[in-house]
């Protein structure tokens, strides 16, 4: 079993290598270098205590206005997507009873990861697949700031999906399996 601190090593791999790399996120780079990201592995071994970590991750975040972003990872439950899926669902209604719904905003990643109405091995898929399932918690302001000077922030998950299908399945497993070797 991953000691917490490989696991963490793993998700600042795959942050740096393809969420950054082929950027797919044009905002993690600045908070990345500052060192703004909070990596938390989360012990949970189900749905409750899954949320409980988030919830400590909202009060985390409250008392430490310096670390930008948090991603939450699970590294024993929420394997399964369709209990991730569920975990999404009653995350987003957390955030929503704890009156975070406009300081916070919840963005997730799965080894399995696949929209809806895409076949699973789409390539596409891999603009959300990681390591490990992850809750990214972000705050709402950072993010307005961060769109309000970028351009075309709408064009995002289309570039992604294209960068995605042009460089292939094979490439970018490929890239994943290396962050769980290095």
């Amino acid at each position: 079993m991953n000691t917490n601190e490989n696991i963490i090593q793993e998700i600042q791999c795959w942050l740096e290598t393809i969420i950054i790399g082929l950027n797919f996120c044009p905002f993690a780079q600045k908070e990345f270098k500052q060192q703004t990201i909070r990596f938390q592995v989360s012990d949970s071994t189900g749905l409750e205590s899954a949320l409980h970590s988030l919830a400590e991750e909202f009060q985390y975040l409250d008392e430490h206005s310096t670390t930008q972003t948090t991603l939450l990872i699970f590294n024993q439950s929420m394997q399964d997507f369709d209990d991730f899926l569920a975990l999404i669902e009653y995350a987003n209604q957390l955030l929503e009873d704890l009156g975070y719904l406009s300081t916070y905003q919840l963005a997730h990643f799965h080894p399995d990861y696949c929209f809806d109405g895409v076949e699973a091995q789409d390539a596409s898929n891999y603009t959300n697949r990681a390591p490990y399932p992850v809750l990214h918690l972000l705050r709402e302001e950072s993010l307005q700031q961060a769109i309000d000077n970028y351009p075309n922030t709408a064009d995002i998950p289309d570039t992604n999906i294209k960068c995605a299908r042009e460089l292939g399945v094979e490439k970018i497993q490929t890239l994943l399996e290396k962050c769980k070797h290095d």
